[in-house]
């Protein structure tokens, strides 16, 4: 590659649509919902999810799709995969403010309706409904003809968490210790970028994966017809995300239950979504983040900026690395909780602190290091 190929260059500015997002949050107004009642919003950092009041519980509420990742599923004419894909950018990020997902719909607009391929999204979803034990509750088929070219999926999450026990990062203190629970793969960003290095290489979504698939933590899905054959890059990179309901869940229900930690034990959690570990800084104002261990990077990762002459720190920017959800926890309860997670999912490992100088994301590499998200 003559000039090293960004995120930015392949029509995705990161810090450009942080500046849309900050102007179109400037400009809404106030809720109509008073303060107290049903409805009413709750202030809370991150902007994971939106909780809102509702009796002695909070709803939790997330919207988000795919993304460009479906273009390389409409070009292989596989979908098995794309709904745990719109139900996990959902569910995972609001099981950062400590909600549980209970209900889904979904948004489906396409220039033509295909039975066949509705059929596999309807399997898709029923396997992520049951992935992330939430009920589908409704949804919207749309055939936009003239506006959409390709199929677009998207989708908004339902959960609660009982007041008081949402954890938003406010408890948030120096030598909290971090526990990285590992991808299944790109999951669902980054793709502009992807699809470009794919684009100038001499390879397709059909060649077989140059680099050996296997990474611990994490299965590959396979498409129908090859389970037995070499793994392709087009499979490695619509392998789904990954639903962290099981075992997120299960350990804010553990910790509001048992004795060996608490709730109050659990400080911050963060979905490794676009901005990559950049996301850290959305938890916390004045604290800063440091990756002194982190987990092992899966291969497709490497090879992607190796070939595409991807700069080290645009990688952990762009990408998630090999983390897709990074717990923030007591220090004194860090060996008890990630003991616990273990048990439940393979590869979770401490991998950093909390610190206090500095509001930025430092890391073992040299030069990687995030100040805005």
């Amino acid at each position: 590659m003559a000039k090293p190929m960004d995120y930015a260059s392949a029509g995705v500015d990161i810090d450009l649509e942080g500046s849309a997002v900050a102007s179109l949050i400037a400009s809404l107004g106030r809720s109509v919902r008073p303060a107290g009642t049903p409805g009413a919003p709750v202030d809370l950092p991150g902007g994971f999810g939106g909780l809102i009041e509702f009796g002695d519980s909070l709803l939790a509420l997330a919207t988000d799709g795919v993304g460009s990742k479906l273009q390389i599923a409409s070009l292989l004419n596989q979908w098995g995969g794309v709904g745990i894909d719109c139900m996990a950018m959902n569910v995972n990020d609001l099981l950062c403010v400590g909600a549980e997902p209970i209900a889904f719909v979904d948004y489906v607009a396409v220039p033509k309706p295909d039975p066949a391929t509705h059929a596999a999204l309807g399997a898709s979803l029923a396997e992520a409904c049951r992935l992330a034990r939430v009920t589908l509750a409704g949804g919207e088929t749309a055939s936009l003809p003239g506006i959409v070219t390709e199929l677009d999926l998207s989708g908004t999450a339902l959960g609660y968490v009982k007041k008081g026990e949402a954890i938003t990062g406010e408890n948030l203190q120096a030598g909290d210790v971090l526990i990285g629970l590992p991808s299944s793969g790109i999951h669902s960003n980054g793709y502009s970028l992807v699809r470009r290095i794919i684009e100038h290489s001499n390879f397709d979504y059909t060649s077989e994966a140059p680099f050996d698939a296997d990474s611990l933590g994490r299965e590959i899905l396979r498409f129908v017809g090859r389970e037995n054959q070499k793994i392709t890059l087009g499979e490695i990179f619509l392998n789904p995300t990954r639903i962290y309901c099981d075992p997120v869940v299960d350990l804010i229900h553990h910790a509001q239950k048992n004795n060996d930690f608490s709730i109050d034990d659990l400080r911050a959690i963060c979905h490794v979504t676009g901005g990559g570990l950049s996301n850290l800084l959305r938890l916390h104002d004045n604290l800063g983040w440091h990756i002194s261990d982190p987990l092992p990077v899966h291969p497709e990762f490497s090879w992607l900026q190796e070939i595409g002459g991807v700069e080290t720190r645009e990688m952990y920017r762009t990408f998630n690395m090999g983390i897709g959800i990074i717990i923030a926890v007591s220090a004194d309860k860090a060996e008890a909780i990630c003991s616990w997670l273990q048990e439940k999912m393979a590869g979770v490992e401490i991998i950093g602190n909390v610190l206090e100088n500095g509001h930025k994301v430092t890391h073992a590499i040299a030069g990687v290091e995030f100040t805005h998200y």
